[in-house]
């Protein structure tokens, strides 16, 4: 990295750990909301089994889970790798046996909205997507998945979700993207022909789904934008994951950016992006650091260098003790570990920035944190709580007449 991009993020840096310890006020004229992502690997093997586990209070994991929640004590939540369970089930168990129970002496805390829907990991494209000679399996799902739902993703609310205005882009196909990066067979003259014309027909963009949940603050809509991007590993040379990794990044900076999201249509057949004064947070594991990893170049820079978008770079001091002690990777990242948020294997790809709370503008952050205890701190034990940190970044949500 350019001495230049270095300074430029320890600037950055010392700037976010300023604004942590500096308080903001909310004014009768705005309200001060915490938006946050957790990818709280509340995912299970088999179908019911989330249901089951969480029908009694003494599901361990979930415990720390929620625990992680109530001692950040988001108001909107986004909780990637919660398996879909029809009408609420498994959301309102988790809200009942262990949010609203008290973890370890953390305080309680009540969620009035949640908000689930189907989503593509499991849900099987009848093609032979992998070339392994079957069809079947969650390689040849739209999204990774060895039964429907498994890593689906939840929103908790404090504030009430528009669920009427709710958008959801489960089914885009991937092809309807202009421009789309599709995998390329490399064995063949012919580009972007690792699948074809038949899959490309039925094939959908999104591994899990893409939801547009407006939240209303203060008489007005904040759009809650999240997805959870497939990792852009576990492929071949053709790298088919690695290039839907980079475009269902990209269909939220064409979907916030106006003029570009003309072409994109949701699950009710409406169309087009966000409006210039439309004001949104996008939330969610992405899977894709700006400096290392596996993505592809340029995926994750193209959603933080959408116009309207804010990168507040939440951070954390236990970021940076990980990386030094875990060692591996880490020694030879160009990206700062004080903004890691998954702590991955050490050899490769070490820890990474893969989780992202980005508001707009018309937002105005204040404070922005990674939720990743120093070691031998009190806290410190629910670092294995999952492989992901929760991110979590504080707005002014200014009121509009």
């Amino acid at each position: 990295m350019q001495r230049s991009r270095w300074f430029l993020t320890s600037v950055v840096a010392v700037t976010a750990l300023v604004a942590a310890t500096t308080p903001a006020v909310a004014t009768p004229a705005t309200s001060s909301v915490r938006f946050a992502t957790f990818n709280a690997s509340l995912n299970r093997a088999q179908a019911g089994q989330l249901v089951a586990d969480l029908s009694t209070p003494d599901n361990a994991q979930a415990r720390e889970a929620a625990e992680v929640i109530q001692r950040n004590r988001p108001d909107v939540l986004l909780v990637n790798e919660f398996d879909y369970v029809p009408d609420n089930a498994a959301a309102n168990l988790f809200r009942q046996n262990y949010l609203g129970v008290g973890q370890n002496g953390a305080t309680p805390i009540d969620y009035p909205y949640a908000f689930t829907a189907p989503v593509n990991t499991g849900v099987s494209t009848g093609f032979d997507l992998d070339r392994n000679g079957q069809v079947g399996g969650g390689n040849d799902a739209h999204g990774f998945g060895v039964f429907e739902g498994q890593y689906g993703m939840l929103v908790l609310s404090k504030y009430p979700i528009d669920t009427a205005a709710a958008r959801t882009f489960q089914q885009f196909r991937w092809a309807d993207m202009p421009g789309a990066l599709l995998p390329d067979d490399p064995a063949t003259p012919a580009k972007a022909d690792w699948y074809s014309p038949a899959i490309l027909d039925v094939l959908r963009l999104s591994s899990k789904s893409h939801w547009d949940l407006p939240i209303q603050v203060g008489g007005s809509d904040v759009h809650f934008l999240v997805s959870h991007p497939t990792p852009p590993v576990f492929d071949g040379p053709e790298d088919r994951n690695g290039t839907k990794n980079h475009d269902e990044v990209r269909f939220w900076a064409d979907y916030v950016t106006p003029g570009k999201g003309e072409y994109i249509y949701d699950d009710r057949g409406g169309r087009g992006g966000l409006g210039a004064r439309d004001r949104f947070v996008v939330a969610g594991d992405n899977n894709a650091d700006q400096y290392d990893g596996d993505g592809i170049d340029g995926g994750i820079e193209r959603l933080l260098r959408a116009p309207r978008v804010i990168d507040p770079h939440p951070g954390s001091l236990g970021g940076v003790a990980a990386a030094r002690e875990q060692g591996g990777a880490n020694t030879t990242h160009q990206g700062p570990a004080f903004f890691d948020t998954g702590d991955f294997a050490d050899n490769t790809p070490g820890n990474l920035r893969v989780d992202y709370v980005l508001p707009s503008h018309g937002l105005i952050p204040w404070r922005a944190e990674v939720f990743w205890p120093l070691p031998g701190s009190p806290l410190a034990r629910l670092n294995d709580v999952s492989d992901h940190h929760l991110v979590r970044v504080d707005v002014l949500v200014p009121r509009w007449s």
